[in-house]
């Protein structure tokens, strides 16, 4: 069994977010778990085959997660440079992906994922005042433009928007206190935003329920937050979003989500390259 290891939402091995891709998994749980602990990234994919595509899990080091973005575009480009770029289908626990592989403007890989159709919650008084003190924000911290909510498009992730960039760049937070908020209410990250413009936005994904304090680049909640945007009239749908994250980690990466008009899944674009 081979490991493959790619870095997703980048072209350079030393950006985006790594991900951890096995083909042809023909594992236990305990086995997958156990690989995706050693491997040691914020999501490991392992891949088996089903008649009209791929059958995909995904394990953190600490817990298997029911969708991550970045270990499928990953997956996808690992699955491209062998078979051919096209259209693949992805069974996942949170449903049905579709994925489109192409070669860019560049000739490099890129690959399109569409996210389950997407929701949004509101988050209880209680629940906002316990991350915000796990974070180490004050209320004044936030952007009253983009209220808090929990954004869901195949995981669930609390969406809070940061006053200034400022306040996005000091991330400092009581990493057992969010995991056990996160835990007991089902959020796979805290999404940290902050809008630069209309259609361009800087993110931070705190992660400390997959035992990482920060995942890098993360499609999964690119989509929730495509779907929030659209569910409370932020934008203008049909509209595409320029997402930068990892900025703040030495690991740049750029997703390019597009919004459709309606209630239909958020697709999420990126490149993905393989590490060394």
């Amino acid at each position: 069994m081979t490991v493959l290891r790619y870095a997703a939402f980048t072209r350079d091995p030393a950006a985006g977010n790594p991900a951890g891709v096995v083909l042809d998994a023909d594992l236990t749980d305990a086995e997958m778990l156990a690989i995706a602990a050693e491997v040691g990234y914020s999501e490991t994919a392992f891949l088996t085959r089903a008649a009209d595509g791929w059958t995909v899990r995904y394990f953190s080091p600490k817990a298997e997660v029911p969708f991550c973005g970045h270990a499928t575009i990953a997956s996808a480009v690992a699955v491209a440079e062998r078979v051919g770029p096209g259209p693949m289908l992805f069974h996942t626990q949170a449903g049905e992906i579709p994925v489109v592989t192409s070669l860019d403007a560049d000739g490099q890989l890129t690959a399109t994922l569409t996210s389950v159709p997407p929701t949004v919650a509101e988050v209880p008084d209680a629940d906002l005042a316990e991350a915000l003190a796990a974070l180490g924000w004050s209320p004044e911290d936030l952007d009253a433009a983009l209220p808090p909510r929990i954004g869901f498009a195949g995981a669930r992730h609390l969406i809070l928007a940061a006053a200034t960039r400022d306040r996005l760049a000091k991330l400092d937070y009581d990493f057992e206190r969010l995991r056990n908020l996160m835990l007991w209410r089902d959020w796979t990250t805290v999404k940290l935003v902050w809008r630069a413009a209309e259609t361009e936005f800087h993110v931070r994904d705190a992660f400390p329920v997959g035992g990482v304090v920060e995942d890098p680049a993360t499609g999964a909640s690119a989509a929730a937050l495509g779907g929030y945007l659209r569910a409370l009239g932020l934008i203008q749908p049909p509209v595409r979003l320029s997402i930068h994250q990892g900025e703040d980690l030495g690991r740049p990466g750029h997703l390019t989500v597009d919004v459709p008009e309606g209630t239909g899944g958020i697709r999420v674009t990126g490149n993905a390259v393989a590490m060394g």
